[in-house]
């Protein structure tokens, strides 16, 4: 019943975004999508990717797509109606499509089902001999799916180099100031009281719990990929609140550039030293005596790569986003 008053609503959000035209709006709904979406994860048991797109969806993302309101403005441009009838029967025809190839699938939750015969048992039974980690989510990622990690490092660090190509990064503002849309000066967050003194209260422990998330990863829920969101969240807030300026005095942008090379490479430098030892690239058991240990180590030190790859490259955006929206 819960899944199917999800599924609704998230439909019903889905609708309202695309038929919105105040942007601000829109992107409210969105974060509400991505909060819907970590509800059904949560639902099924999915607690880290749960964790993940509630941090990144409902947090960072929105961050993002109000920064980009910054520069191109809260209201979408009316755009001349066009003909839906040959797009909805592409769509239709589509969806029927997919529809009648998930007839012969298994039952929704088959525990007998092909996809959980095939690598699940052995994670499900042999990671605590092998990776060691009580956490069976972090065991497959950083161990067992360590390459695939690795991969994905490597696609943030890159969509890290478009953005900052798109947006222009590195070139100060120049001395010519475009008007404030309302026609007021703008006003500081720190001279809201309420604002201040909030953000005084949770700063510290968000960052704090980002450290813990980081550290805690092998034993619960998280990890390096959702402890760098929660740390830069951590900076976003105290961005909005103290000001850019008094951020980037707190963590230089041409300094913290370096950073997300710096976590990938941290990365890559586990596996070249588990090769070294005599193993396989990501070989983590060759790296001390006991092969546990070294599991233990390398996924402790590949996380911390993730980690600090993760927080830079949205501290980095962001602060690209706030320079081109003053």
């Amino acid at each position: 019943m819960i899944n199917m008053v999800l599924l609704m609503l998230l439909l019903a959000s889905v609708y309202a975004i695309i038929r919105l035209d105040r942007l601000l709006t829109a992107v409210l709904l969105t974060s509400l999508f991505s909060v819907l979406v970590a509800s059904i994860f949560m639902v099924l048991d999915a607690v880290d990717v749960a964790f993940t797109e509630a941090a990144v969806g409902a947090g960072v993302s929105t961050i993002f797509f109000l920064a980009a309101l910054a520069i191109v403005g809260r209201q979408c441009k009316p755009t001349p109606r066009r003909k839906i009838i040959a797009p909805l029967i592409v769509v239709s025809a589509t969806g029927c499509v997919l529809l009648y190839a998930s007839l012969d699938m298994p039952r929704f939750g088959e525990p007998l089902a092909p996809v959980h015969q095939h690598v699940a048992p052995r994670y499900l039974n042999d990671s605590a001999a092998e990776v060691g980690p009580p956490n069976i989510v972090t065991s497959v990622l950083a161990s067992y799916r360590g390459y695939d990690t690795f991969g994905e490092v490597g696609v943030v660090f890159t969509a890290f180099i478009g953005v900052l190509m798109l947006l222009g990064a590195g070139t100060r503002r120049t001395s010519i100031e475009p008007p404030t849309p309302t026609g007021a000066p703008k006003e500081s967050m720190r001279k809201k009281v309420v604002l201040k003194e909030v953000a005084d209260l949770v700063i510290a422990p968000v960052l704090i719990f980002a450290l813990y998330v980081q550290w805690h990863g092998d034993f619960g829920p998280g990890g390096g990929f959702q402890a760098g969101v929660i740390f830069a969240s951590g900076i976003f807030l105290y961005a909005l609140i103290y000001g850019i300026e008094p951020a980037q005095r707190l963590l230089p942008p041409r300094r913290l550039a370096y950073f997300p090379a710096i976590g990938l490479l941290l990365y890559a430098a586990v596996g070249i030293i588990s090769m070294l030892r005599g193993g396989n690239f990501l070989n983590y058991s060759v790296l001390v005596n006991d092969p546990l240990h070294g599991q233990h180590y390398g996924i402790l030190a590949i996380e911390l790569g993730v980690g600090i790859t993760v927080a830079a490259v949205m501290i980095n955006i962001f602060f690209s986003f706030s320079e081109r929206s003053l």
